[in-house]
């Protein structure tokens, strides 16, 4: 079977285990595009074990400064304006989330990029951006994390069963 055949029905094999397990036994515990998206992310770094590491510190990472974004849009603190508060606030941690790259773990700014995306955009279509302090799987910050774990140890897994298979 050739490499691009193994990869396909590897990742149909256990895409499919992971939706049935997102949408199912994990339904509100996961999110499955957010799983899917790590599992494209652990690809684009590489496929490898400095690409699992980097897809799931980088997401994280992401994840957490999109937290920290909404929380200070949600509170405020410095008494902004209603129409420069959230610019300003997402234009200051997005500094930091791409100023970091020189650390290895967190140098493919895609990733981090993917988990501030991730987190934002399902804080803001939830209405969940003033629960990223809380501790369960109603923050969205815990709830993407958690996601992009799974997700991408499930990119990891195709990837290995892909070899396997294309043998």
């Amino acid at each position: 079977m050739s490499k691009l055949t193994a990869l396909a029905l590897s990742i149909a094999v256990l895409g499919g285990v992971w939706a049935f397990l997102a949408l199912g036994p994990l339904a509100g515990s996961v999110l499955v595009w957010a799983g899917f998206i790590a599992w494209g992310s652990y690809f684009h770094t590489g496929g490898d074990g400095a690409a699992l590491q980097k897809t799931i510190a980088g997401m994280i990472y992401g994840a957490v400064v999109a937290g920290v974004a909404l929380a200070l849009v949600v509170a405020n603190p410095v008494g902004l304006g209603a129409a420069i508060a959230a610019p300003v606030y997402v234009a200051v941690t997005v500094f930091f989330l791409v100023i970091v790259a020189g650390i290895n773990l967190l140098s493919v700014v895609p990733a981090n990029v993917y988990g501030y995306a991730a987190t934002a955009g399902y804080a803001l279509s939830t209405n969940t951006a003033n629960l990223t302090m809380m501790p369960n799987l109603t923050n969205p910050v815990l709830l993407v994390a958690l996601s992009v774990v799974i997700g991408a140890l499930f990119g990891a897994a195709s990837g290995k069963l892909a070899g396997m298979l294309g043998k």
